[in-house]
């Protein structure tokens, strides 16, 4: 076990690999609870889609990947975020014919491009080779920004998770940090989709969470053992990975549903 540990450590695009996904795991658990506790956790979903399309965009035309993904991702994030404030329109609805088109959009770009063998699986499940030292530096730049906000603004976000409506009439701007949270979001996609995949970023936001609500209640055990559980999924799917060359983001995704099961167990058993 030792040398396998220190085989994987000694290949830059590893150490590479495990700096971006730890981070990313970080910021994934603590957008995510936001997200689920707010019913917004299909907006994940529908953003991990449209930035699958607008990395194919950003191929076809030959241009920096973030600099067309990130643009695209941040405006339809605030679309879909007005879209689930409005009671008259259905947001799963919009999110779902957003999500597929986007999906759809990609793939017909790429294989009309660069042909159908080229990046597809790649995108769609990520690719830790993929990563660069720009990447790395970008994610660790974001995680920051991530923590410093929850640190700072911890209670405003409390107030408005829960009670939206009551913290609008105590004076905080939910619309705000609302929009901030899906910025965030849209950032974390983008940039975790290269170890993730696009199909299986958002199971980074929601597992995490759904399986800490399983034991825990309150808003901060909640949302420490997401954290917890994220990092630990994530360096046992990366090694897996590595170990059976299985595709990263699909290994991480197994461990997290594994760790559900685990944790829904110890759910019902402690409310026997």
């Amino acid at each position: 076990m030792l040398n396998i540990i220190y085989e994987i450590f000694s290949y830059p695009f590893m150490i590479k690999a495990i700096i971006a996904g730890l981070l990313i795991s970080i910021c994934s658990s603590i957008l995510g609870v936001i997200l689920v506790l707010k019913r917004y956790s299909m907006i994940g979903d529908g953003l991990s889609h449209v930035g699958f399309g607008a990395l194919a965009i950003a191929t076809a035309l030959n241009k920096e990947p973030l600099t067309i993904s990130i643009p695209i991702v941040v405006i339809v994030s605030f679309f879909l975020l007005k879209i689930n404030e409005n009671r008259k329109i259905k947001g799963d609805s919009a999110i779902a014919l957003i999500s597929t088109s986007s999906l759809a959009i990609g793939v017909m770009v790429i294989s009309m491009t660069t042909g159908m063998n080229t990046d597809v699986s790649n995108y769609l499940f990520g690719s830790i080779l993929g990563l660069t030292n720009k990447d790395v530096v970008l994610i660790t730049i974001l995680t920051i920004i991530v923590l410093l906000f929850f640190i700072f603004f911890y209670n405003k976000i409390f107030a408005i998770t829960f009670d939206e409506i009551f913290s609008k009439a105590t004076g905080i701007n939910a619309n705000l940090y609302n929009m901030i949270i899906a910025f965030l979001t849209s950032l974390v996609i983008v940039l975790g989709m290269k170890t993730m995949g696009s199909l299986l970023i958002s199971s980074l936001m929601i597992f995490p969470t759904l399986t800490s609500m399983r034991v825990f209640k309150s808003f901060k055990q909640v949302m420490i053992n997401s954290l917890i559980i994220s990092i630990i999924c994530f360096l046992i799917g990366i090694f897996i990975s590595y170990i059976y060359n299985m595709p990263t983001g699909a290994s991480i995704a197994v461990i997290n549903i594994c760790a559900f099961l685990i944790y829904y167990i110890i759910g019902l058993i402690l409310k026997k």
